[in-house]
């Protein structure tokens, strides 16, 4: 039976055994912290977060921890659910093969308003066809092999999450998110969505953390290096690249870091990551330049300068090319204003 419209809203997330723990706490415990939020203010609790399991009972993590389940899959009502969190760990990979789980995610697609993953639970909804034609992410370490495993997916694996409650920049009804802690990301996102940039803010303070981190998950993966083992040359360079965005990144200094003559550091890098050293620093800087128009008061030219541009029009191009709008578009499209939204 639907819940009535002024109860809390059902945040449940799938766990199964092998799970990852956080993928499981992280997001419920930002629910947990908003409805902490909201009772300081004098206003109700929003969100009811459950464990959902194979049955009712403990379930084992990955990290050896047990969680309790409160409920089985099979006895939830989807009608009572607002949203549905699929998250990843080592035991995703039987879960895949689980006709019945599978079933059960595709018919929660056509009833919850919102369908989730964290970490490589986007593998479970990926092989349950709900993201085929739609933005998707995962662990960078899987993005990959998404990509290559499931091509109807349209792959962000410099994203952090695929959400977006306009629909603009990712989907409101499924989406997906990267490693572990971004399903924080996530889980804030969606408070915001809810509730408005102040309660979410006062969350991301409350957990001690950003309300939205800087960049893609590329700060964490290096831009995703492919896992052909044969990028060991330039992992230090990669690594050090995102915190240096502003620096001189000619062919030549980045040689230079590398160890290798200009001529012998292009052709390992572009057999390695599948592109060019300045088609890769471009999108390193126009990742990082989209954040800081996302979320920071800063004119375009001082984007252009903090992300190595050095000039708007430089700046422009670049985004003409890669996200096909201009920075000021982006910026009045994506940026977020600090307005909280009615209960």
């Amino acid at each position: 039976m639907p819940k009535q419209s002024n109860a809390p809203k059902i945040m449940a997330c799938y766990a199964y055994d092998d799970v990852m723990s956080l993928d499981v706490i992280g997001p419920l415990q930002v629910f947990g912290s908003a409805n902490d939020e909201l009772t300081a203010l004098g206003r109700p609790q929003a969100y009811e977060g459950i464990v959902v399991g194979p049955e009712t009972g403990a379930v084992r993590t990955s990290c050896g921890v047990r969680i309790y389940a409160d409920i089985g899959w099979r006895d939830l009502d989807l009608a009572t659910v607002d949203t549905l969190f699929i998250p990843g760990g080592t035991g995703v990979w039987p879960i895949r093969e689980d006709a019945e789980i599978l079933g059960w995610v595709q018919k929660a697609d056509g009833i919850v308003p919102r369908l989730g993953s964290i970490c490589s639970g986007a593998l479970i909804l990926a092989e349950a066809g709900v993201l085929d034609g739609k933005m998707a992410t995962t662990h960078w370490s899987r993005c990959e092999q998404m990509a290559r495993e499931y091509p109807a997916i349209h792959m962000m694996g410099d994203r952090l999450h695929s959400y977006d409650p306009s629909g603009l920049d990712g989907d409101p009804h499924v989406f997906t998110s990267a490693g572990v802690t971004a399903g924080i990301d996530l889980a804030l996102a969606i408070v915001e969505a809810d509730f408005g940039r102040a309660l979410a803010l006062s969350v991301a303070r409350r957990l001690v953390m950003f309300l939205k981190r800087p960049g893609g998950q590329a700060q964490f993966s290096a831009y995703l290096i492919p896992e052909t083992g044969t990028t060991a040359r330039l992992t230090g360079l990669l690594e050090w690249l995102p915190g240096n965005i502003a620096n001189d990144l000619s062919l030549e200094a980045m040689a230079e870091r590398a160890g290798m003559t200009p001529r012998t550091f292009s052709r390992v890098f572009t057999r390695d990551l599948g592109m060019s050293p300045a088609r890769y620093v471009e999108r390193v800087r126009v990742e990082a330049a989209r954040a800081l128009l996302q979320d920071e008061a800063l004119a375009i030219g001082q984007v252009a300068e903090l992300c190595g541009f050095r000039h708007p029009e430089t700046l422009r191009r670049a985004f003409q090319r890669h996200l096909s709008v201009s920075p000021q578009e982006y910026a009045e499209r994506f940026a977020r204003k600090s307005l909280v939204n009615a209960v």
